[in-house]
């Protein structure tokens, strides 16, 4: 099991009363970066996705290379702007302000089994987007892996028709 020790919590960031959990302590970290790697890849394998999506910016760091291990491909959500063709988007809510993403209209197949990586699961509005944002894909499932679900924000209600899991849960 991965100690969740070894990510740093920081207070009243990026806004006050927010805790922010910080994993580059544990990117900093060869063996702690490897293990929590080899966890994540382990879940992903179960789930048998056929298309690995995540959301900018922390799922970048685990998905593509998750992706490349299952031979399987990697399909970017940016925030609104950064992609240079046709997108669909979803806008959504945050704790401390709303956001879109977008996704290339041409990223993927339909009917695909998708499974959708993030680090943290916390009020369920990023990940919710993310999966409404899959829908124009007509998916066959949609699956959810993230690092860490904070449940005492209750995200998880949110993306609750999915199979969602996730390494640690505080």
């Amino acid at each position: 099991m991965f100690d969740i020790s070894k990510i740093r919590t920081v207070t009243d960031f990026p806004k006050k009363g927010i805790t922010f959990f910080d994993i580059t302590t544990v990117l900093n970290d060869a063996e702690s970066f490897q293990e929590l790697f080899r966890a994540l890849l382990e879940k992903a394998r179960t789930l048998q996705p056929e298309v690995i999506t995540a959301l900018e910016a922390r799922g970048y760091i685990f998905a593509p290379a998750m992706a490349l291990a299952l031979n399987i491909p990697f399909v970017p959500l940016r925030k609104k702007g950064k992609l240079p063709y046709k997108t669909y988007f979803e806008q959504y809510d945050l704790e401390y302000g709303n956001e879109t993403i977008e996704v290339h209209q041409d990223a993927m197949k339909h009917n695909q089994r998708i499974l959708i990586c993030d680090d943290i699961l916390a009020t369920g509005g990023t990940a919710a987007a993310a999966a409404k944002l899959m829908q124009h894909f007509k998916p066959k499932q949609i699956d959810f892996l993230f690092l860490m679900e904070l449940s005492f924000l209750n995200g998880k209600e949110k993306i609750a028709e999915y199979c969602v899991d996730s390494l640690i849960v505080v």
